[in-house]
């Protein structure tokens, strides 16, 4: 199984016809994504050709899921318009709306992450690489030929250790990899992959990759240690990050001892977690548990 995307999910681009949506829409149709169309007001009534198919351009998300059935959308729209692409989403009523663009306002994904909530539409991200059900779905920039169908699940804030720990783990193969983004607001948590994971029979064990800043990791580490049965792994990014200094993500700076990679490490053993001190160390306790539990 899959968590959140399928072989059955129907994936809307809004942003297609744009240079970045056309390059990833290629590449998700590639990977066997079953694309049924496009969103841009101003090209509504067009198609885009890829390869050996034309898929329809739609003038909203709403027009394009009467259409055709859609029940996934992929935000590739520059960051002033992206509040309102994902407002369009919601009020469409699509359940899943997964946002790549980055540099959005803060206000702005605090908005439209809480607007989709009341509406029942779950975003992934924003500022993220999107997610993978390897043979069956791609919804975002992942690349589709690193890794293979398998019995891991992956939910990761880093879209860099979001490919690394796939090719290290490829001879195993993954239910789902999801990236979550790493900005301050983002819709689809740690927790709530894991929870999809814990009710998944096919994923056996799950790989958690976190980053500095923030308390994301310990409250993931307070759901495990009450809910979670399978195993998980881990790997927290930024362990060498100075104090008081942003690292890549919007939303990985470190105060103090709140949001260090140490404090999430200490959260995450205390649980049972075992923690890698890099990606390759992190990919070989996958291995060593998976063979244990054989």
């Amino acid at each position: 199984m899959a968590i959140y995307l399928t072989k059955e999910s129907k994936v809307l681009v809004q942003g297609m016809t744009g240079a970045e949506g056309t390059k990833h829409t290629r590449r998700m149709i590639a990977a066997g994504t079953n694309v049924v169309g496009g969103v841009n007001p101003r090209k509504a009534g067009t198609s885009v050709d890829f390869d050996d198919r034309a898929v329809p351009v739609f003038g909203s998300v709403a027009e394009g899921m009467a259409a055709t059935g859609a029940d996934v959308t992929v935000v590739f729209v520059p960051p002033a318009f992206a509040k309102a692409a994902v407002i369009e989403a919601a009020d469409a009523g699509i359940p899943l709306a997964v946002v790549i663009t980055e540099g959005i306002p803060v206000h702005d994904s605090v908005a439209f992450t809480a607007y989709a909530r009341r509406k029942g539409t779950r975003i992934v991200g924003p500022n993220c690489p999107g997610l993978i059900s390897p043979g069956q779905s791609n919804a975002g920039i992942i690349p589709a030929d690193i890794t293979k169908q398998g019995r891991i699940g992956l939910v990761s804030k880093s879209g860099t250790l979001t490919y690394q720990l796939m090719y290290e783990l490829r001879d195993i193969g993954f239910t789902s990899c999801v990236g979550i983004g790493g900005d301050p607001v983002i819709g689809t948590t740690h927790i709530d992959c894991l929870e999809a994971f814990e009710n998944d029979p096919e994923t056996e064990l799950v790989v958690l990759i976190g980053e500095i800043g923030g308390d994301a990791e310990e409250r993931a580490a307070a759901h495990i240690r009450d809910h979670v049965s399978k195993p998980v792994v881990a790997y927290i990014a930024g362990f060498t990050a100075p104090e008081g200094k942003t690292m890549g993500h919007a939303g990985a700076i470190v105060s103090g001892s709140s949001g260090t990679a140490q404090a999430k490490k200490a959260a995450l053993e205390a649980v049972g977690v075992r923690v890698g001190s890099t990606p390759t160390e992190t990919a070989r306790l996958v291995l060593d548990r998976l063979a244990a539990d054989q």
